[in-house]
């Protein structure tokens, strides 16, 4: 191990300072112990309230997202030291910075191809309280006890390429800040306007805010193509295996179908989301360049 010292970065006016850390070499080390319980254990992350996130990628889109950095580890061999600066040049307040050997950094990587550099970022607070809804029309979708990361992941890359204006998950049944999350979703954790609830808070708030509920359901459903999606929208989605749950069945507005013409009876959640939240997109769109909507003939 070797000693450290501080870097103060010039960049747009300010100064980032950068405290570099001694070198890591054994896999001994309690820093290493620490990132990979960060990364494996729910628990962890709950007591720490931190999480760890890998790629440039994602960090950067974590820095966009008003996420606070609080330390980068790298390896030299695939991330040079002087990267820090691009890296890190809106971050306004202090960031250690860690080198670590290839042994170590591999030890620690969790991707298949992995860029050379991993931070450690400090939670949000994903409460409904703190969630402000501006859009006087929003289109909410809302995942209702989703497990599998890469579903949740996938759910969270469709919510930001249509450009929702929340996800809401109901009754979460895994940490969204799991690192399998972070990467299937390629960092759309910090894009979207997340926050989670149990199933009736979730509802209580969307019926406060008076939003349309449209549930993803074979109960009393109708085509979704022939829903007006203009308005005020939330669509709900189940898992796969048991669908929506009674009490969102009891309190949806309309629940909607979409027609199945093969084999099979069902598809993917995350699938079914893109095909509901992007019909809504295409009817907004018709509605803002002067279309009228007309149930099934659209």
């Amino acid at each position: 191990m070797s000693g450290g010292g501080t870097l103060p970065f010039q960049t747009c006016g300010f100064s980032i300072f950068v405290f570099m850390q001694k070198f890591i070499s054994s896999l001994q080390n309690s820093t290493v112990k620490k990132l990979l319980q960060l990364q494996e254990k729910a628990r962890a992350r709950k007591k720490e309230n931190a999480f760890t996130v890998e790629g440039v990628r994602e960090i950067g889109l974590a820095i966009t997202g008003g996420y606070e950095v609080k330390e980068v580890y790298f390896t030299s061999e695939l991330f040079p030291a002087e990267k820090a600066q691009n890296l890190l040049s809106s971050v306004s307040g202090p960031v250690e910075l860690t080198e670590l050997s290839s042994e170590v950094y591999e030890k620690i990587a969790y991707r298949g191809s992995t860029e050379g550099v991993i931070a450690i970022v400090a939670a949000k607070a994903l409460s409904l309280k703190s969630l402000i809804i501006e859009n006087e029309n929003p289109l909410i979708l809302v995942a209702e006890a989703p497990e599998k990361p890469g579903n949740i992941g996938a759910l969270l890359r469709t919510a930001d390429a249509a450009a929702v204006d929340a996800v809401l998950i109901a009754n979460p049944r895994t940490d969204i800040f799991n690192p399998n999350i972070i990467r299937s979703s390629v960092g759309c954790v910090f894009t979207n306007r997340i926050a989670t609830g149990s199933t009736s808070e979730v509802i209580a708030f969307l019926k406060e805010h008076k939003i349309a509920l449209f549930g993803a359901a074979l109960q009393a459903s109708v085509p979704y193509h022939t829903v007006d999606f203009t308005g005020a929208s939330a669509i709900i989605v189940g898992t796969e295996a048991t669908g929506l749950s009674e009490e969102w069945l009891q309190n949806t507005t309309q629940n909607i179908i979409i027609p199945m013409e093969g084999e099979i009876d069902s598809m993917n959640v995350s699938v079914a989301a893109g095909i509901l939240i992007f019909e809504a997109k295409r009817q907004r769109l018709r509605r803002d360049s002067g279309f009228k909507i007309q149930n099934s003939k659209l």
